[in-house]
């Protein structure tokens, strides 16, 4: 392994916006913890601009460094207080790399309708605006398999950020996300090739039924915001509403928590 103490690189904390090349300014996040550190070395390693590490993770992270080290790109050694520092917080796990986050890029719905002709569900936020429960849910669909999650443009609609990326766990690297524009408009576009399945409370079928149906379709799920739940133009451009029933003793789960259990359904028609 390189010799972690002869890297340059700064040791003040390290801004999200970061001015990266010649006169270029980009945005970056802190990439926190093993896991994530990993999948973004093991998926798209040119990204990494710098790494900082405490001595716990020196032997982990050698081949990073070695990595980094004959791109010219600085690591850091740091002590436990610098860590936290350039961390922003002390639930680093031990490692920061600092990236560009991957590119959000609207939705084209000739290539949505070419998933939906390979039998590929798709996975749809309309409103999650906590960035712990995108990360969440992130973290979700890569662990079963759901690589594409498409984003609505509604004003809450969290966006991927480096709270994000801390709770995804690597997730992603793996899940590419979408944007799409005139939501509601567009949806009704998509009920051409998907089934549109939105979740509400109410009297609607159970979704593990819904949506693991191998003869129709291949579902669209949407899930929307924590508080509110999906907006009524998001509704009435649902092919399907279903309800995930619990004991009644509290009204629902979390968004991440449905997410979970909708995603594992969707997952076992893929």
């Amino acid at each position: 392994m390189p010799d972690p103490r002869s890297a340059k690189g700064p040791s003040k904390a390290v801004p999200a916006d970061t001015t990266i090349g010649e006169g270029t300014r980009r945005k970056t996040f802190r990439v926190l913890g093993l896991p994530a550190v990993a999948a973004l070395f093991a998926r798209d390693p040119d990204r990494v601009e710098r790494l900082f590490f405490d001595d716990r993770m020196k032997e982990k992270v050698g081949a990073y460094c070695a990595a980094l080290a004959q791109a010219r790109k600085p690591y850091r050694l740091l002590p436990a207080d610098e860590m936290e520092k350039v961390a922003g917080t002390p639930l680093h796990g031990g490692v920061v790399a600092v990236a560009p986050p991957r590119p959000v890029p609207p939705l084209d719905m000739a290539e949505a309708a070419q998933w939906a002709a390979a039998g590929e569900p798709l996975m749809i936020l309309d409103g999650v605006g906590n960035p712990h429960n995108l990360g969440a849910i992130v973290r979700t669909c890569a662990f079963f398999g759901i690589n594409r999650l498409v984003l609505s443009d509604h004003p809450e609609q969290a966006l991927p950020s480096e709270a994000a990326y801390r709770v995804a766990e690597g997730g992603f690297e793996y899940v590419t996300l979408y944007q799409m524009a005139r939501f509601a408009q567009n949806l009704r576009h998509l009920r051409g090739p998907y089934r549109i399945v939105g979740t509400a409370l109410g009297d609607h079928p159970d979704p593990a039924a819904v949506l693991s149906e191998r003869d129709a379709k291949p579902a669209a799920l949407i899930l929307g915001n924590e508080e509110v739940g999906l907006p009524a133009t998001t509704v009435q451009a649902c092919n399907q509403l279903v309800t995930l029933r619990g004991s009644g003793q509290v009204q629902s789960l979390n968004v991440s928590a449905t997410a979970a259990i909708l995603v594992h359904a969707l997952a076992q028609r893929a």
